[in-house]
């Protein structure tokens, strides 16, 4: 069984995909979200003419090849603001809400920047980024009733000018070079280095038709990943408005197990810490309820019934997935490894999820896997508007993966030289990830270039393959894996796994020794692995590791 194709409308902009979503479904909800005890509902239309409204306000100041920023939490304004300026002939400018003030001047520097829109949280340090960003012209914050004097902005305000502006038809959106900047967004970690990539407008409309060419998707998403990073704005908040989803917004972390309930969503967008966490709460319920051993064997029965054609996966596991609200159907996973064990688990229990793979200079989505060909150890097929290979391969067939198409980046922006180090001649994007294509065609994901490592034995490692077989241990919320130091300081022969333990599992384990339980568990884990790859020594932190803004561990 191949992969199947389905019959997407072709756009050719983000103006002309709005416009075409308020034609077939101009009351359908494109969007929910909390504002205090209130569930706000905005149609399709409604959203199209506040996107006008701003634009007609932006258009006004005199936006044309400006560069717009925007910084704040996940919001239904800082999505506005993502449209207008994406059909507008301005630059959009996602920065980072967890960057320190001085990385987010940086940002703001680098990216010449000309207007901010904010969130209350930076209202403290609109001060000291006037001081130090002379390029800014305005401020223009989202949650201020009033103006501030000429160069602060009240949203509501500006907003409610752009409205009457449009209304008397004093502004009307015009079509665009769509293969010109639209967008710097500076990649996590790297903003020290001001390396911003830049993408098309076609690259983004690429990527939404490409999606959908090769999946479906459920029509209720809960939006829960950072707006700033490329695969929620261009997975969940683009593809979204082509595919007619409504968009529930989730307003905290903290808040999405209620957000379910609320929301009832049938499709979510996730990395694989919310999908390990997801799994071992449900195992750990289950194990808490004596029901583990009926979980295992109703999978087990509900597996052995799919073979012959029979799916019984909804009335069997219907109360497990009611936690997730009872009508989640697909998971659509991203952003790192995620294990076979996990997606395995949840297509037995009625969850479809698919795996992929993206990078944020590919727009950011490169393949995913879909219902007909869905196998957990891979990251899927390529899209159809792009050409995926693997360059210096080793013996066991594992390469520098390379991308090419309609996906790929123009580019770093102001910075030519990096941009050469990425690409090879006939326009081949270097991604730093290596893997391998599988004869079913799809991409395999080993690891990522900065993290390999070569032992003293001349052996290469790849971390991250290594760590999935740690993480599968119940108890294990964090894990890296390390090369030992010899006598110079140099990579020993030996791997050192470093765990961040889950404390409530571990109180439930009783008085016993730990540290020689996980030194046997990682042992009976990785016991299939050759010798090189066996853990030889075990470190327990007592924090978690620090990490970036999309959950990825800072090594």
């Amino acid at each position: 069984m191949g992969t199947k194709r389905y019959k997407v409308e072709p756009i050719n902009s983000i103006k002309e995909m709005q416009e075409k979503a308020v034609a077939a479904c101009p009351d359908r909800l494109a969007f929910r979200y909390r504002k205090g005890k209130e569930i706000i509902d905005v149609t399709f239309k409604e959203f199209y003419e506040l996107t006008l409204s701003l634009g007609a306000a932006l258009n006004k100041l005199g936006t044309k090849g400006k560069h717009i920023a925007c910084i704040g939490e996940n919001s239904f304004n800082w999505i506005t603001v993502l449209y207008t300026v994406l059909k507008s002939d301005a630059v959009f400018v996602p920065i980072d809400k967890e960057l320190p003030l001085k990385d987010i001047i940086t940002v703001l520097n680098h990216s010449e920047s000309n207007y901010l829109f904010y969130s209350q949280r930076y209202e403290k340090h609109i001060n000291e980024i006037k001081k130090n960003c002379p390029k800014v012209e305005k401020f223009i914050a989202f949650d201020n009733e009033k103006d501030e004097g000429k160069d602060i902005l009240s949203y509501k305000k500006f907003v409610a000018s752009g409205k009457k502006l449009w209304k008397a038809g004093k502004f009307k959106e015009e079509e665009h070079d769509t293969n010109v900047m639209k967008e710097i967004i500076y990649t996590s970690g790297t903003t020290g280095m001001a390396k911003g990539v830049m993408l098309t407008e076609h690259n983004l409309v690429s990527v939404v038709t490409g999606a959908l060419a090769i999946t479906t998707l459920e029509d209720v998403a809960l939006s829960v990943l950072p707006y700033h990073h490329t695969y929620e704005a261009s997975c969940d908040i683009l593809i979204g408005m082509h595919n007619h989803t409504t968009i529930c917004i989730n307003d905290s972390l903290k808040n999405i197990l209620p957000n379910l309930q609320t929301f009832k969503p049938s499709l979510m967008m996730i990395v694989p810490a919310f999908a390990e966490l997801f799994y071992k709460k449900i195992w750990a319920t289950a194990e808490k309820e004596g029901k583990a051993n009926l979980l295992r064997k109703l999978i087990k029965i509900s597996n052995g019934f799919r073979k012959v054609g029979i799916d019984l996966r909804g009335p069997l596991f219907k109360s497990v997935r009611k936690a997730f609200g009872g009508n989640l159907k697909q998971l659509i996973s991203g952003g790192a490894p995620l294990r076979k064990e996990i997606g395995d688990f949840f297509n037995d229990i009625g969850l479809l999820m698919q795996n992929g793979y993206g990078i944020t200079e590919c727009s950011p989505l490169v393949s995913v896997n879909v219902p007909t060909l869905n196998d957990p150890s891979t990251v899927g097929v390529p899209l159809d508007c792009c050409e995926v290979k693997t360059i210096n391969n080793t013996d066991e067939g594992i390469g520098e993966i390379c991308v090419k198409g309609d996906i790929v980046m123009l580019g770093y922006y102001k910075d030519e030289e990096k941009t050469k180090e990425v690409f090879e001649e006939g326009g081949w994007f270097n991604t730093g990830d290596f893997g391998r294509i599988t004869d079913k065609g799809q991409v395999q994901i080993v690891g990522r270039q900065k993290n390999f490592f070569v032992l003293e034995n001349g052996k290469n490692v790849y971390p991250e393959e290594i760590e999935n077989y740690v993480l599968a241990i119940p108890y294990v919320k964090e894990a890296i894996v390390k090369a030992s130091k010899n006598s110079f300081g140099m990579n020993g022969n030996n791997l050192v796994a470093e765990v961040y333990l889950d404390p409530e599992a571990v109180k439930e384990l009783g008085d016993i020794d730990v540290a020689k339980k996980l030194k046997n568990d990682i042992n009976e884990q990785t016991k299939e692995l050759p010798v090189y790859k066996r853990i030889s020594e075990i470190e327990i932190r007592d924090t978690e590791f620090a990490k970036t803004t999309t959950n990825k561990i800072k090594r």
